[in-house]
């Protein structure tokens, strides 16, 4: 992927899961959502792994272990090994584990994911800051996370123990709708202590290597619904990216993105794994069609013509990110958007 200024998604003539040959999954927002499968998503995974593209899972959640997020998977009808499943709690303990010495103690605020990829790399996890721990790791604990594990991190890092998270999501989406995410739970810390932690997660670089070290991806597509970690973790690592719009972002959200999340890309649900994806033109006239439909950004995002709504949308994306250039559309999308029912 150039890291020139992207100006449109691009189009392809091919299925996506015949065009790259591993598919870097995001979980929450694109394969499930509340621990239930997100429509069409079985059924596309299956079909894209049968005509021989490999899945890979990956997530920022660090609350599970790869085995527990594989059977959920597995449950759900999509047959996965724990070797499928890259986690930022497993990114984390690799930098942790380069930064301290072998078999030191960590203090561990968060779950179960976060103790197995610490004791995967030779640290032991620790619950106390009297326990003597070399480092701080917090990531995703659940909802029942208890708040005296904020107190235990600030009384550790206030004795000058380095700090480090999983992530820094703000938000998780759940089966009743958004939800505060590890991030949120940082910010507690970080007003708390004033300290900044090292983080791992996506759109980070250290997520990225370990994704790339399990699964010896060549040619990968990062699959996400995120704009500032799935999108531009992918940006990042320079490789290719598809949004989803199962997840947390909206059409106004992609049309307004900086050059640093705006997507290869972009299709309603994971079927867009498997059909091309329809070319964006420009008209001569400073329109973009696709399929059917016409856009152009004058006063406000304007949108003429019929067709698919993703076709739509995807004219849209590159009138706004054309008149937008290096920065964000401030153009109004309102009532193009709704031409298309988003």
């Amino acid at each position: 992927m150039s890291r020139s200024v992207r100006t449109r998604p691009e189009g392809s003539g091919r299925g996506l899961s015949e065009a790259y040959d591993t598919a870097l999954l995001d979980l929450d927002g694109v394969v499930y959502a509340g621990g239930n499968a997100i429509a069409h998503a079985v059924e596309s995974l299956a079909t894209a792994r049968a005509g021989g593209m490999r899945l890979a899972y990956v997530t920022n959640n660090a609350l599970r272990t790869p085995d527990a997020v594989a059977a959920h998977l597995t449950e759900l009808g999509i047959p996965t090994g724990a070797t499928d499943v890259i986690t930022s709690a497993q990114a984390v303990a690799r930098l942790i584990a380069e930064q301290v010495p072998q078999g030191a103690r960590v203090l561990v605020i968060g779950g179960e994911g976060l103790r197995v990829a610490l004791r995967e790399r030779g640290l032991e996890p620790v619950e106390s800051a009297e326990d003597g721990p070399a480092a701080v790791v917090q990531g995703y604990g659940g909802p029942e996370l208890p708040w005296g594990r904020f107190a235990e991190a600030c009384y550790a890092i206030a004795r000058g123990v380095p700090w480090y998270a999983s992530n820094t999501d703000l938000t998780i989406p759940g089966a009743r709708g958004i939800a505060p995410g590890n991030g949120a739970a940082v910010e507690v810390v970080r007003i708390a202590t004033g300290a900044e932690p090292q983080v791992a997660g996506k759109p980070l670089p250290p997520m990225h290597r370990e994704t790339i070290l399990r699964t010896g991806a060549r040619r990968p597509l990062v699959v996400g619904d995120r704009l500032d970690t799935d999108i531009e973790g992918a940006f990042n690592g320079e490789v290719d990216s598809l949004l989803v719009l199962t997840g947390v972002t909206d059409g106004a959200q992609l049309l307004a993105a900086p050059p640093q999340h705006r997507p290869t890309y972009v299709d309603a649900d994971l079927r867009g794994l498997l059909a091309g994806q329809a070319e964006v033109t420009g008209d001569g006239d400073g329109g973009f069609r696709c399929g059917g439909w016409t856009a152009t950004a004058g006063e406000r995002l304007e949108l003429e013509g019929d067709g698919e709504a993703m076709d739509g949308l995807r004219a849209l994306c590159a009138a706004a990110w054309t008149a937008a250039g290096e920065g964000t559309c401030e153009l109004d999308p309102g009532k193009a958007l709704a031409r298309l029912g988003l």
